[in-house]
């Protein structure tokens, strides 16, 4: 129970500091976002102060001390309120952030986990049968495509399979046609636009399961426990499962925690090779039309998603291996 409580506390500490320096950073940066939007309206003719003071009005520019602001802040963000989007004005950035998050959920997130599952399976029966056919194939050809760069594989299927063979859109989440909604129609356009993104995500991160989870269980297989279980004449089957992979596992819950973590954040160049409607395309629009407010609050979602992704791992780390719970192990 100690074990579970530190770690809580922690994540408490870490989120409210990660909290605080999201306030700080961009009031350390000089100008204020009023003066970036400006900037694009001066073009089409002299801007006076009145109207740039309208404007930062409008778009609810914090004011007063520093204290006063950073208590706004905290209530604006209990209450999930986190300013108008400079880019999809006057949409409040919790909706554009809401009709990005499942786009990114729902694709990055799932072929994610099935990459993770899909590579562990795989290593673990590589490793068993190190040396032969199917553990030099995988080990080789995975190797091989996890070295794949997201844009440059995306940018080869939508060669392939967009302009030559026309068998898939190359662009956007759904048909424009379609007014988003529940519905067969609706949700079989949103399938079929996401076979490519998918089929980047899965070939590019497949391998590096495969890869982590073999290194890690022919480590394990050499350990004096492995032999004792053979010794009582164990089946192979629960050798490899109970008490190999369980143990090679360990290290590698880090890194796939990680990875969901950063599932939030999408894939910024798969969503952006396809235009893809998801968080990484929504970070890049946010870059490219310095929208502050959108910025602040996607960058506080990736860092609180990791966040929960490591206390997470820490938590089923802490079940899996009792000695990290008693403190043997840190």
């Amino acid at each position: 129970m100690r074990y579970f409580v530190r770690k809580t506390g922690f994540l408490i500490l870490t989120v409210w500091v990660a909290v605080t320096l999201n306030f700080v950073i961009p009031r350390l940066m000089p100008g204020n976002p009023a003066q970036a939007m400006m900037a694009k309206f001066a073009q089409q003719g002299p801007i006076s102060p009145a109207q740039e003071k309208a404007l930062a009005l409008m778009l609810g520019l914090p004011t007063g001390s520093l204290w006063s602001q950073y208590w706004n802040y905290l209530w604006d963000l209990v209450h999930g309120n986190f300013g108008i989007s400079y880019s999809y004005f006057p949409q409040s950035v919790s909706s554009v952030i809401l009709n990005a998050l499942p786009w990114t959920l729902i694709l990055v997130g799932l072929i994610t986990i099935l990459q993770f599952v899909v590579g562990t399976l795989l290593g673990v029966y590589a490793a068993w049968n190190r040396g032969k056919k199917f553990d030099s194939t995988a080990t080789v050809l995975l190797s091989f495509t996890s070295a794949f760069p997201y844009f440059w594989l995306a940018l080869a299927l939508i060669y392939v399979f967009g302009f030559i063979l026309k068998w898939f859109p190359i662009s956007g989440g759904y048909n424009g046609a379609l007014a988003p909604a529940f519905n067969g129609q609706f949700i079989g356009s949103a399938l079929y636009h996401s076979v490519l993104p998918a089929i980047t995500i899965f070939i590019t991160g497949v391998g590096g399961s495969l890869l982590g989870m073999r290194n890690n269980m022919i480590n394990t297989l050499g350990e004096d426990y492995i032999l004792l279980a053979r010794a009582e004449g164990l089946k192979n089957r629960t050798i490899a499962i109970r008490y190999a992979a369980r143990n090679a596992l360990l290290p590698i819950v880090a890194n796939f925690a990680m990875s969901l973590g950063l599932v939030v954040g999408g894939s910024l160049l798969m969503e952006t090779v396809f235009a893809y409607p998801g968080m990484g395309y929504l970070l890049e629009t946010a870059v490219s039309n310095q929208d502050y407010p959108l910025l602040q609050a996607l960058f506080l979602c990736i860092t609180i998603s990791v966040l929960l992704a490591n206390f997470a791992a820490d938590i089923v780390s802490g079940i899996l291996d009792p000695r990290l719970r008693k403190g043997a192990v840190r």
